[in-house]
């Protein structure tokens, strides 16, 4: 049984995030030149489906998955951020952007050492599921 190696890759962007974003991301992947097929999870954003991205992620080989609308607990980056935001954000104040940005480029840097452990349950596959739910239409 091969080991799945999970890190966490980083696209910085000052301004906002665009198709232009998502095909930097892409490359960056492409270039780790890995010996297993990359599928990148993404939330269904407009600019994340536009056919500068599927075409690009077509040509590199990396399959896209769409999660479902509504649906941020699926979403693993969203439990990234959550985290990212309480070792960072929280009773925090920093005088200046650039700190601010340093602190969170930090903790990102750190996601595969320092903080392996704490991501490694925060960060799993493993999701509750209800079987045999009776809904009220109440």
């Amino acid at each position: 049984m091969n080991a799945i190696t999970k890190e966490v890759i980083t696209v910085t962007n000052q301004t906002y995030i665009n198709s232009e974003s998502i095909c930097q991301m892409l490359l960056k992947l492409s270039a780790l030149n890995l010996d297993v097929p990359i599928t990148v999870v993404l939330d269904n954003a407009r600019y994340q489906k536009c056919r500068v991205v599927t075409v690009l992620a077509e040509a590199l080989n990396i399959e896209l998955l769409y999660l479902p609308s509504y649906s941020p607990h699926l979403n693993l980056i969203e439990r990234l951020w959550r985290f990212v935001r309480k070792q960072c954000l929280y009773s925090k104040y920093y005088d200046n952007f650039d700190d601010f940005k340093v602190a969170i480029e930090t903790c990102i840097d750190q996601a595969n050492t320092t903080h392996k452990d704490a991501l490694k349950t925060l960060l799993s596959l493993n999701f509750q599921s209800f079987k045999k739910v009776q809904i009220s239409t109440v």
